[in-house]
């Protein structure tokens, strides 16, 4: 009964965590994995995406056409007409068209559109009446107007797609309607499962260039359905999903992945609910059912079989179209099968307590001991030298700005910014070591070895400096602050002691070393300057794929090294500080013309 009684209260919280959703992102999660073990289904037939990429702007470069974001219309119109001559079931433009530009381009686009016909035009904004800003609110006829918005989940990856949002019939539903000669279907609530076709690549994909030279046949986009849009990173319209792993799909791929499913009725779906809370009872229960059998070491084995006869089962099922509940069911075996070894193990010490109250009438106490020892585990002190890249952040003037705010006020305030710039380093795969305040030091290639650590730093660091300050600025002023905050960010690569410091009742990882001590400078070195970022020379030598907008900035002394050392930064205008003077300190000494370029 004691067995029945920890499988009965184990399964209990198993199936109250799946009511609470306590474990949604681990179980989407576990969504991801299925789906990278399938692998890829193969290209999508009869879909295509023409694509805004590197290869675009190159091309336009090279040919000394515009080759700067956003692309005179007339080009747009261009592409559309070279691939309306195939004559394609349906053409997505998952571009933007909603502010007039020049009237010649904007006329030509229109008129491209309407020769088209079947036609979906993406929309991000919908008044109260369900009308879009597309081309001012005029939508050409034969096109349709649909809400081209990705949602993705907590953790920012996108995996469902809802039918509407904000009363607009989303994207890819509104591109299967057209390209099935249907109406387009009037919005409604709910949402389905992207049924990926595999990682980034995997649906065909055409450069938008090749499509506007004219090296793309007509006859390839025939009875085809055809999404265009960007995928250049540096449009920023790429997003981590189900199936791209480590990297970012963009935007049209993800939606030519929507219509690839809805095409195919949309054939991902969940297990009903009952199916899994039965699923969580069974499992729940398994342990405590062989408890009352078995011993530890054998139930161990019995759980650990179950649990990988649930995987195998997930699995399988997931490659024939359906996502069976995964780890709240683990939840109920792991519970109750510890609940029961821990059983099993009390029990046991109780007879070692009798045994050896009897054994020690026989026996001298030593030897008792000896007999009846057991082991336990013991803390680890220390650590091991590793070469990654170490990060130090600065937030500027926040002390003072905190000044007239209460104590509340203040920690919220600094809760926000926290969190929001702890995102950016887990993102990529930083490790945050400790808060200093209102900055933080994180470090990549440790505690686990990385061979792109440097890459991760720098990405991390431009997505705090470009997209999450610029938000939090923004999300200040929406409360009623009219001050805007600088950040200071500082990046050195090299070898640096990393592991547990403090004692066996209390440890805390830490990162030392020379290393770390100079990145702590550099980013005090960016007070008083017009850059955001500074990146010590080694951290430049690390990069495995240097960004084009990388800006060398001079050789400088450091506080506590003899030698001086390279610093670098990036071009971009979110990263040259506006009003630095006013940090203080004297203006940096300017790079040699020569070194000043952008590498």
């Amino acid at each position: 009964m004691l067995f029945l009684g920890v499988g009965a209260l184990t399964t209990a919280i198993a199936v109250g965590a799946y009511a609470g959703h306590a474990l949604r992102s681990v179980e989407l999660k576990s969504v991801d994995t299925r789906f990278s073990i399938r692998g890829s289904t193969g290209t999508p037939k009869n879909i295509a995406v023409v694509a805004v990429d590197a290869t675009t702007f190159s091309a336009f470069n090279t040919a000394q056409l515009p080759d700067q974001w956003p692309f005179p219309r007339r080009f747009h119109a261009r592409v559309i007409n070279n691939i309306a001559a195939g004559h394609p079931k349906a053409i997505g433009i998952d571009i933007q068209f909603t502010e007039p530009t020049d009237r010649a381009d904007d006329n030509a686009l229109i008129e491209s559109v309407t020769k088209a016909g079947h036609v979906v035009l993406a929309a991000t904004e919908v008044d109260a009446h369900g009308r879009t800003n597309v081309f001012g609110g005029y939508i050409p006829p034969g096109a349709h107007a649909a809400s081209a918005n990705l949602q993705p989940d907590p953790d920012g990856v996108i995996r469902r797609v809802p039918y509407a949002v904000d009363g607009l019939t989303t994207f890819g539903l509104a591109t299967v309607a057209v390209a099935e000669d249907h109406a387009v279907p009037r919005p409604t609530s709910g949402s389905e499962w992207i049924d990926f076709a595999g990682p980034p690549g995997t649906v065909k994909t055409y450069s938008y260039s090749d499509v506007y030279f004219g090296k793309v046949p007509a006859s390839a986009f025939r009875d085809t359905i055809v999404v265009i849009g960007p995928s250049a990173p540096s449009l920023q319209d790429v997003h981590a999903t189900s199936a791209s792993g480590s990297e970012w799909m963009p935007g049209a791929e993800i939606q030519a992945n929507i219509i690839q499913s809805a095409l195919r009725g949309f054939p991902l779906r969940s297990t009903p609910v009952w199916l899994n809370v039965l699923l969580i009872v069974l499992l729940g229960m398994l342990p405590a059912l062989a408890s009352m059998r078995l011993r530890a070491p054998q139930l161990a084995a019995v759980a650990v079989a179950a649990g990988a006869l649930l995987a195998v089962t997930a699995q399988l099922t997931f490659d024939r179209g359906w996502i069976v509940l995964f780890t709240y069911p683990l939840l109920a075996l792991a519970l109750c099968a510890v609940g029961s070894i821990v059983v099993h193990y009390v029990l046991e010490a109780f007879e070692r307590a009798l045994t050896r109250d009897v054994f020690a009438r026989f026996v001298p106490e030593t030897v008792v001991d000896q007999v009846l020892a057991r082991t336990g585990g013991e803390l680890r002190l220390g650590g091991e030298k590793v070469f990654g890249t170490a990060m130090f952040t600065d937030l500027r003037g926040f002390t003072t700005f905190s000044e007239g705010l209460a104590a509340d006020e203040v920690i919220d305030l600094l809760n926000r910014y926290l969190a929001t710039m702890s995102d950016a380093v887990l993102a990529h795969g930083g490790t945050l070591v400790t808060y200093t305040g209102d900055g933080m030091m994180a470090v990549f290639g440790a505690p686990l070895p990385q061979a792109d650590h440097a890459d991760r730093a720098l990405a991390a660091a431009r997505e705090m400096l470009e997209v999450r300050l610029p938000a939090f600025n923004e999300w200040l002023q929406e409360q009623g602050h009219e001050y805007r905050f600088k950040m200071g960010v500082g990046l050195n690569s090299g070898d640096f002691m990393s592991g547990n410091v403090g004692s066996e009742r209390r440890l805390e990882y830490t990162a030392i070393g020379d290393t770390i001590n100079t990145a702590s400078r550099i980013e005090g070195m960016t007070k008083a300057t017009p850059y955001a970022l500074y990146m010590a020379g080694s951290t430049r030598d690390a990069l495995t794929v240097p960004p084009d907008d990388m800006l060398y900035i001079d050789e400088m002394p450091v506080r506590g090294r003899s030698h001086t050392i390279q610093i670098w930064s990036l071009s971009s205008d979110l990263i040259l500080k506006q009003d630095w003077e006013s940090e203080g300190g004297a203006k940096p000494v300017a790079a040699p013309a020569a070194a000043g370029a952008a590498i």
